[in-house]
């Protein structure tokens, strides 16, 4: 008889590791990794392996090779953030980071009141009922904090009441950035509705989004959208910052 095949052992990934440890906080912008050879020697791989694996890392823009120094990690301007391959690493390992997640409450305030108010202006029947179904999901589940299958359900349609006020727009641009913002979105969304102490009010301001939405008031949809992620700052304990455009401007005719 043929002898049994013996298992194929997987290589540990040292890109995967890396990544933990960035999205996580443990490295930040400017740190430099583990050099090469310790890394080699860690993981009892080839140094080829390594290599490999770093430039994962470098082709995504989270570190850069510096010669004769080693691996930086780079500033989070530089990253690909929009990369599948980022986006997964974002959602799996950068919940404990508050630096990421300010820097993504950053570019939402920044966005989503143009996006709600783009959407007050050019939602069809068939984006409401999507918009409202989602809300619905939010309502039914809003006592996240009960039991996991509670919260993640929360989480989710509250996820799909952003994502479809982003498809609301009519917009392929905004569409389809919906789709690759997702799991950013979920990432707050998630930790905010566990520290959230104002469930109620948390509903209230999304209503308010979706009322302003059918019922075509632009500027209303602008500030109720950012009434939402100020909601979503305060259960974070994030400052917005200075960064966010809608403190200073509505565009004209909105």
């Amino acid at each position: 008889m043929p002898a049994p095949a013996r298992p194929t052992r997987t290589r540990p990934s040292v890109a995967e590791h890396l990544a933990e440890a960035i999205f996580s906080g443990r490295y930040s912008p400017g740190d430099f990794v583990p050099r090469e050879v310790d890394l080699a020697d860690r993981f009892e791989l080839n140094r080829s392996a390594v290599r490999s694996d770093l430039r994962m890392l470098v082709d995504v823009g989270i570190i850069e090779r510096i010669s004769g120094h080693g691996s930086k990690v780079r500033d989070y301007e530089g990253w690909n953030i929009l990369d599948p391959q980022v986006t997964d690493w974002m959602t799996r390992y950068a919940a404990p980071n508050p630096s990421i997640q300010r820097e993504i409450l950053a570019f939402r305030l920044d966005v989503e009141p143009y996006v709600a108010m783009t959407a007050a202006r050019r939602a069809t029947a068939r984006d409401l009922v999507a918009i409202e179904e989602a809300f619905e999901g939010m309502g039914q589940h809003l006592r996240a904090g009960v039991d996991p299958e509670q919260r993640r359900l929360h989480t989710e349609h509250d996820v799909a009441f952003h994502v479809a006020i982003f498809k609301a727009t009519h917009n392929i641009v905004w569409s389809q950035l919906s789709h690759i913002l997702r799991p950013s979105i979920h990432l707050l969304i998630e930790k905010s509705n566990i520290s959230a102490t104002d469930p109620e009010d948390s509903l209230e301001r999304h209503r308010q989004v979706m009322e302003c939405i059918r019922a075509r008031r632009p500027a209303e949809a602008f500030r109720a959208a950012q009434a939402v992620l100020e909601g979503t700052a305060s259960a974070l304990g994030i400052e917005p910052g200075e960064s966010t455009l809608g403190d200073q401007v509505i565009p004209p005719g909105a």
